[in-house]
């Protein structure tokens, strides 16, 4: 309960110094969606070990979420095209089942550290997808802030893991490579459908085309299942990866697509190991070390060099303004 508290706390204490900044709006959503993410990690495998496996988790997070948006769309006034209603069917084959069913998998054959520094692929796959489907610029310091926050996220992933544990897997990397894959692609081609509407009524469709998809072939698993014997911590758990590590983290991130580039959006990504790294030593399970911290600064410092690139935008400008300025001389 103290989780659930602390995680509103915050979200409303973000959201009471957003004012009318959209950009500010969007960084600080993102930031927070993280969070709930690299909470979901340890929240949701407390779950799975509390008697919710992760094929009855995955349902219950794309059910949980699609009731939310879908109450949540009474209070938005706003309709959706059929022909768009069908087009969110790829964004959520893309974002949600590719991206959750696959990395579940992959999570399940591979080792947790070989899968977390898999992660970080995703805002490298963003960058390269934007270029060639967005023709949004590469430039220095926007590879710069790629790699270095790259570094800084293997770097901080190596130093927490633990030796000893499960070996890596080829399949298993390769399956979450390709769920990063899928949401960088997600990130590149719904852009620009996704900032003509709102974010519930964006979340509610690809939610519902994720029931859709997921629960004729999970609904069986799941209906099987004896509930009676889940601890009532399990359930709290559960409703934590529902209401925080999807329908909240969903909403916020589409917020912050809304206005920032996929490349930004994507390299907020290498946020999560250092909250899974801060929540391990607050709750004394590791202790914070030199390399960590120089870590955390190397990931902080990829994002704003992500964050301060040139985009395509800035790019068009500066070129118009150079354009009427040979003008003006002749």
């Amino acid at each position: 309960m103290a989780l659930y508290l602390a995680n509103f706390a915050m979200f409303f204490r973000m959201v009471s110094i957003m004012g009318n900044n959209k950009a500010l709006r969007a960084h600080i959503s993102l930031l927070s969606a993280e969070i709930f993410w690299g909470l979901l990690a340890p929240v949701g495998k407390a779950a799975m070990l509390h008697g919710v496996d992760n094929m009855s988790l995955v349902s219950f997070r794309v059910i949980g979420a699609a009731i939310l948006f879908w109450l949540s769309s009474l209070f938005v006034k706003e309709r959706m095209p059929w022909r768009h209603v069908l087009l969110m069917s790829g964004a959520a084959l893309l974002a949600i089942v590719l991206n959750q069913c696959v990395y579940t998998v992959g999570l399940s054959l591979t080792s947790p550290v070989n899968s977390s520094i898999v992660t970080t692929s995703m805002p490298i796959f963003a960058m390269v997808l934007s270029f060639f489907i967005l023709r949004e610029p590469i430039t220095w310091m926007k590879v710069g802030g790629v790699v270095i926050g790259c570094v800084g996220a293997v770097v901080l992933i190596m130093s927490s893991a633990q030796s000893g544990g499960k070996s890596g897997n080829i399949l298993g990397d390769l399956m979450c490579m390709g769920a990063q894959l899928a949401f960088a692609l997600y990130l590149t081609l719904y852009n620009p459908i996704i900032k003509q509407y709102n974010v519930v009524t964006v979340n509610k469709w690809m939610f519902t085309w994720s029931c859709v998809f997921i629960l004729p072939f999970t609904s069986g698993h799941v209906l099987s299942q004896s509930w009676s014997s889940v601890s009532f911590s399990a359930w709290m758990e559960t409703l934590y990866v529902v209401v925080f590590g999807t329908f909240m983290s969903y909403l916020l991130v589409v917020v912050g697509q809304r206005v920032l580039r996929p490349t930004v959006v994507s390299v907020y990504n290498y946020v999560q190991p250092v909250v899974s790294v801060v929540v391990s030593v607050l709750t004394g399970l590791s202790v914070f070390t030199l390399p960590q911290g120089i870590a955390v600064i190397f990931i902080f410092s990829g994002v704003w060099l992500v964050i301060k690139s040139k985009s395509k935008r800035d790019m068009k400008g500066k070129s118009v303004e150079i354009k009427q300025g040979d003008e003006r001389k002749v």
